[in-house]
């Protein structure tokens, strides 16, 4: 289709230059006007606008002109035609939309792609967005992408799949691939081909069957999350402990800054110096109101609760709780 505008659209405007300048020619050599002249006789000509001519015309001047007439209004309404409907087509629309698109794309690095807008993929994507962390959402269904595309999401359309998809989504510059989609064996499919072609990518993968967990572990995926099981102990939980899960529950990680009640910061924010010091000596409950509850070390293994002596090496994180008005003092006073 966008081959067929584009003929169509040449010939319009090849037949307009082609009409322009046989009038201009015309009454240059038989009207024996300026080259001035003549460019203005061509143009209230082909425009049909009724002004005057320059000079008193001959027989010769008159034939010449009536058929020039006759010809520019049949290719300047053609020609028209041909513009009004190649702007005004879907598929052009849709055109300029993709190439604004990938646009974005090519300049983006260190984003998440999310392959898959179903269930899962597009709750991934809300999150994203609460947390202003930049992605790309990897679809196939042309459908699903023309609703919500307008939403401030940006998509690449096609099967994540495909090798030539992934990289046209800038896989090579990615920090997070999110595979969402619901097959397993898609799934595991993607994990293989984006391991190969981005090693040092973090792979978070969905998988429906607990017998998948270890596929997606061994393809090359860093974290394996299974919805169900998931929700399934969810709902045991609130049976056996249901006061701590519903606690659990009021605690908000994204959202408003009026809601959020735990973060993590970094080894380089509550450090800019680049000097280990303990969880003691950083003193940030007093600084902001919040507590640490977590520390994740530099080799990537957890501590809860750890101990005010503990020391904070570089390359560490420390995950702290506290009311949605001393979360934005930490955010704040550690520029998070």
């Amino acid at each position: 289709m966008r081959r067929l505008f584009g003929t169509k659209l040449t010939i319009a405007m090849l037949l307009l230059v082609l009409v322009f300048a046989v009038g201009v020619f015309g009454f240059r050599f038989i009207s024996d006007y300026s080259w001035v002249d003549a460019i203005y006789m061509t143009v209230i000509t082909v425009a049909t606008v009724g002004f005057g001519e320059v000079h008193p015309m001959s027989v010769a001047d008159k034939l010449f002109t009536s058929v020039l007439i006759l010809s520019s209004i049949v290719i300047v309404g053609y020609a028209v035609s041909v513009i009004t409907e190649y702007l005004l087509s879907k598929n052009n629309l849709g055109n300029f939309k993709e190439k604004r698109a990938l646009h974005k794309i090519h300049k983006m690095k260190n984003h998440v792609i999310v392959c898959g807008f179903g269930r899962n993929g597009k709750q991934a994507a809300e999150k994203l967005k609460d947390y202003n962390e930049p992605f790309i959402i990897i679809e196939k269904d042309s459908e699903i992408v023309d609703r919500f595309s307008e939403d401030d999401f940006l998509f690449v359309l096609g099967n994540a799949n495909e090798d030539a998809i992934l990289i046209e989504a800038g896989i090579k510059r990615a920090s997070t691939l999110i595979c969402a989609l619901p097959s397993d064996a898609d799934n595991l499919f993607i994990v293989l081909s984006a391991r190969q072609i981005n090693p040092d990518l973090k792979i978070i993968s969905r998988a429906t069957e607990e017998t998948s967990y270890r596929k997606m572990k061994l393809a090359g995926a860093d974290n394996v999350i299974l919805p169900d099981k998931i929700g399934g102990d969810h709902m045991a939980s609130l049976v056996v402990v249901p006061d701590m899960i519903e606690f659990l529950d009021n605690l908000s990680i994204s959202g408003d800054d009026d809601s959020i009640n735990v973060e993590q910061v970094s080894f380089e924010n509550v450090c800019p110096s680049g000097e280990a010091k303990t969880i003691l000596e950083l003193d940030i409950r007093k600084k902001t109101g919040c507590s640490v509850i977590g520390y994740k070390s530099p080799e990537g293994e957890y501590l809860v609760n750890p101990e005010p002596t503990l020391r904070v090496e570089k390359n560490s994180k420390l995950i702290l709780i506290g009311r949605p008005n001393q979360i934005e003092a930490l955010k704040k006073f550690y520029n998070v």
